[in-house]
């Protein structure tokens, strides 16, 4: 009161004190804190580890030169072993104790699927993560950002391809009984139904399961052309192997999970043939482009070995998450980022993946896939070009 007077006496308003704007979560004036769940030891490891290591390559990267509109990026990792309970714990500290401004390659469709309802209602992105499910993108959600071709995506085309160009008449599935595996056996299931079809018989495992000999012959006496895989990399091979002892040499077609060179350079040949489809192609290290000679002589020097395609999938969507934080602008938030993530269009890395783009509809960057095949231990092109269905 006696300040009101005193202003009034003297002809002048007391100025009225600039109201602050709210904080934005894990952003201050100088860094992005930035936080991600993966296999770091567990069963899926060599995925989760590779991957982080492009993903804190990039960042480390961005911070070395300055920044990104004058913040640097504190990236910190949890590991889930690729088990729910441990997502679900790493998630909870993420989000709450260390706050979060985004997450970035979660590892795993269950483990994403689980944390992310409590991640969106806390207003946390969920970016890229380390599974190609559907569910990373669809519904449609501000939030949510998928990087490439979805399994469901990847199986309805290689399904598509295989009966209309290879005349396969009876498919089967060996799948994970997981969240994973019945993303994988929607996009069958579906493309099938969409050509008057039915699968002809399928068998269900869990991730540690390591005998398949019974399966595969159930399979076998079923008469299948065409094993479908919703399977990773060690069960993979596994069950390559009990069909070859068993002496039948049916094709197989996996999908993302599967496009690994620990697939491909399984001992005496055992994968050779085994096809896949695959959102985007793996350069192996004696690739003569520069740009890839460059990434994969970075990541040899960083962590001492060759990168493998977990690690490329990081290094493309590490980029993709930077030049959506340089289109948010200094003024960073929630809004300006999701905004500087649709503003990206046709970009495309050093890899030869198909072009990809978001917009305000659209939160997946390409559904687009190729077919590969292994040949002498390695990954080879079916397809010059990614095809949909």
């Amino acid at each position: 009161m006696l300040k009101s007077l005193f202003a009034a006496a003297l002809g002048f308003a007391l100025a009225t004190p600039a109201i602050a704007a709210d904080p934005v979560r894990g952003v201050t004036a100088t860094e992005i804190t930035i936080g991600t769940y993966t296999d770091l030891s567990g069963v899926t490891a060599m995925w989760g580890v590779n991957n982080n290591n492009a993903w804190r390559m990039v960042f480390e990267e961005a911070n070395a030169a300055g920044g990104i509109n004058g913040r640097k990026i504190k990236y910190i990792t949890e590991d889930n072993q690729y088990q729910v309970p441990r997502s679900v714990q790493a998630a909870n500290k993420l989000i709450n104790r260390d706050n979060v401004f985004m997450m970035v390659a979660n590892g795993g469709t269950p483990m994403n699927n689980a944390t992310m309802p409590d991640q969106l209602a806390k207003g946390v992105p969920n970016l890229f993560p380390l599974t190609s499910a559907r569910s990373m993108y669809h519904p449609l959600h501000p939030l949510k950002f998928g990087l490439a071709a979805s399994y469901y995506d990847q199986m309805r085309s290689g399904i598509k391809h295989f009966v209309e160009a290879r005349g396969k008449k009876a498919i089967c599935a060996m799948s994970q009984d997981t969240d994973f595996g019945r993303d994988v056996m929607d996009g069958v299931r579906d493309q099938l139904k969409a050509m008057n079809r039915t699968l002809l018989s399928e068998t269900l495992h869990k991730p540690a399961d390591t005998d398949f000999s019974a399966s595969v012959a159930r399979l076998q006496d079923a008469k299948c052309d065409l094993i479908v895989l919703g399977t990773i990399v060690r069960d993979t091979i596994q069950i390559v192997g009990a069909a070859k002892k068993l002496g039948w040499n049916v094709e197989f077609l996996g999908q993302a999970a599967v496009y690994d060179p620990a697939v491909a350079e399984a001992p005496g040949e055992l994968t050779e043939g085994v096809y896949t489809m695959t959102p985007v192609l793996f350069a192996y290290a004696d690739d003569p482009r520069p740009a890839v000679q460059e990434f994969a002589a970075k990541y040899r020097k960083a962590y001492g070995k060759d990168p493998n395609f977990a690690a490329q999938l990081g290094y493309t969507a590490a980029q993709l998450v930077v030049l959506g934080l340089k289109n948010a602008g200094k003024d960073l938030t929630t809004d300006s980022f999701v905004a500087g993530m649709e503003a990206i269009k046709d970009w495309k890395d050093p890899f030869g993946s198909p072009a990809m783009s978001f917009s305000k509809t659209r939160h997946q960057g390409s559904d687009e896939s190729f077919l590969c095949v292994v040949k002498a231990g390695r990954w080879v092109p079916v397809t010059a070009t990614p095809f949909s269905y």
